[in-house]
């Protein structure tokens, strides 16, 4: 499942060397992922495999309000977390190169793109599979945790240590997701130019998740990253589509997004506004305590806020920059399009001139040669006949 070898290549490359790993690196990755799958099958082992694949720092709650009593496991942040990042991190690596292959290389086939046009089109076909993937899983956590009618739970109760498994679970796959951004830089042979875009955006999305999940803030950080998840997936597939040449399609998406996009800015800093400023601002424990997991001080409050709405500005300048090269180039390309209507008109109007100053010259040409025989008849019969009217001439 590594990247196709080239048609009419025979000669293979030696075994560990660069091209012989991007080329099986997720075959090499899953051989990994299965060791660590088969520990789980022997008790010497399982131990140190559970440590990887399942999930830590659980603890077993009891409800006897309930007939019969029910008991319900939660799940904390710790230090083991890293091992469970580290495994699905490699599972990430296998799907990658199994969407890679069996899907986005069956579409670049078709489309027949350039090496640029290529390059971002399997950019934006990984992202789009990840963000609607997690726009669903993370709405369905939103629904179930009925955080929409209750807007108050997102601060209410703070810390907000312990989490269901799905929610720690959709935490550990997004982290283990955007680390694995970095070793597909070199497993995809991704270009110097494109690497600091990739990079940053992965490094951000690694600092705010991850800041979300040790300050034990998951659940305004689950709301956000599903409202931005969704603006990113229609921006990818419209991306998708203008690559595709389906521009109508794409003109439309694109315009859908960019209102969207305001949107989903205000409704992030709006949250955040609730959560930091009102919500834990008035909360009644304020207090630094690392035991408990309590982070809501004045100042670790400001700092998010502020990180959070400098975000939303960063973002909204880069997305003013986008409209106006959208708007230049399509004002380039109009008055392209008017001066080659105009270059059209213009030859028009010669090759018409043209044609009708050969048409007069082939007029003039043949009223010429019409009469040349009757001058021709007149000589031959010896010029033009006179009649003699004064009588016989003696």
């Amino acid at each position: 499942m590594g990247m196709r070898r080239k048609v009419g290549s025979t000669k293979s490359p030696s075994v560990f060397s660069h091209e012989f790993v991007i080329q099986n690196h997720a075959d090499i990755v899953s051989c990994v992922a299965m060791f660590m799958v088969v520990g789980l099958m022997f008790q010497v082992t399982q131990q140190t495999a559970s440590l990887f694949i399942t999930m830590q720092h659980n603890h077993t709650e009891v409800f006897n309000d309930t007939d019969p009593p029910t008991e319900v496991t939660y799940y904390t942040n710790g230090r083991k977390d890293f091992c469970s990042v580290f495994f699905y991190l490699l599972i990430a690596i296998v799907l990658h190169a199994v969407v890679q292959e069996y899907i986005l290389d069956k579409v670049n086939r078709r489309l027949h793109l350039s090496k640029v046009k290529h390059s971002k089109f399997n950019e934006s076909g990984q992202l789009v599979i990840f963000y609607v993937a997690s726009v669903i899983w993370g709405s369905n956590i939103i629904f179930e945790e009925n955080y929409i009618t209750n807007i108050a739970q997102l601060w209410e109760g703070y810390p907000h240590t312990d989490m269901l498994f799905q929610t720690k679970f959709f935490y550990i796959c997004q982290l283990a997701y955007w680390v694995h951004c970095f070793p597909e830089l070199y497993f995809q042979k991704v270009k110097k130019d494109e690497m600091p875009a990739r990079v940053q955006y992965a490094s951000l999305y690694l600092v705010f998740i991850g800041a979300t999940y040790a300050l034990n803030l998951t659940r305004v950080g689950l709301c956000c990253m599903v409202i931005h998840y969704f603006m990113e997936a229609l921006f990818h597939v419209s991306r998708m589509l203008y690559y595709s040449e389906k521009m109508d399609f794409a003109k439309t998406g694109f315009s859908i997004w960019a209102v969207l996009f305001v949107i989903a800015r205000f409704l992030t800093v709006t949250l955040a506004v609730l959560t930091f400023w009102f919500g834990l601002g008035r909360a009644e424990n304020q207090t630094f305590d690392l035991a408990t997991g309590n982070f809501n001080t004045f100042l670790i409050r400001i700092n998010c806020l502020a990180a959070i709405s400098l975000l939303q500005v960063w973002m909204m300048w880069n997305f003013l920059n986008f409209q106006l090269r959208r708007y230049r180039e399509a004002t380039a390309a109009k008055q392209k399009a008017k001066q080659r209507q105009k270059e059209r008109r213009e030859a028009k109007l010669q090759a018409a001139k043209k044609r009708g100053s050969e048409a007069s010259s082939d007029e003039g040409g043949d009223t010429d040669v019409s009469l040349t025989p009757r001058a021709n008849n007149k000589a031959e019969n010896g010029g033009p006949r006179t009649r003699n009217r004064g009588g016989k001439k003696h």
